[in-house]
């Protein structure tokens, strides 16, 4: 294998490698580190109104609306809800399969919902009707 050949080969693995795992939101205000390095997370608070029963992701009919990828004490999971109950997550399989997302992340303060795994894309308030992308 010539230099260029390997080049190319070493540059198609880290991308793909990439797209797998960076599973994280530069400038989530909901992930901070402790002093002892491990992660301390934040996810949405609960409404003060009660909620019906909670929606798990095994169902596939729980997820028509798109999977809302939130970062809990395991990671970025795919959730049916924006509170992150339990039963309500999986394991993420972003960057394996393509499937309607919004990355919940907090800013300022304040729970917003974003098009793609960045600040920078278009990002709106939980209250308010995203802008869904497959992804």
């Amino acid at each position: 294998m010539n230099a260029v050949q390997h080049l190319a080969a070493l540059t198609a693995l880290a991308l793909a490698a990439t797209g797998a795992f960076a599973q994280f939101v530069k400038g989530n205000e909901a992930v901070n580190l402790n002093s002892d390095g491990t992660a301390k997370v934040e996810t949405p608070p609960l409404p003060k109104a009660t909620l019906g029963k909670p929606c798990p992701a095994v169902n596939a009919a729980c997820t028509a609306g798109g999977w809302l990828m939130i970062e809990t004490n395991e990671g970025f999971r795919e959730c049916t809800e924006l509170y992150a109950r339990p039963g309500t997550c999986r394991a993420s399989s972003f960057g394996m399969e393509k499937r309607p997302r919004l990355w919940i992340v907090k800013s300022k303060g304040q729970w917003l919902q974003c098009e793609r795994p960045s600040l920078d894309s278009k990002c709106v308030t939980t209250k308010t009707l995203p802008n869904l992308i497959v992804q």
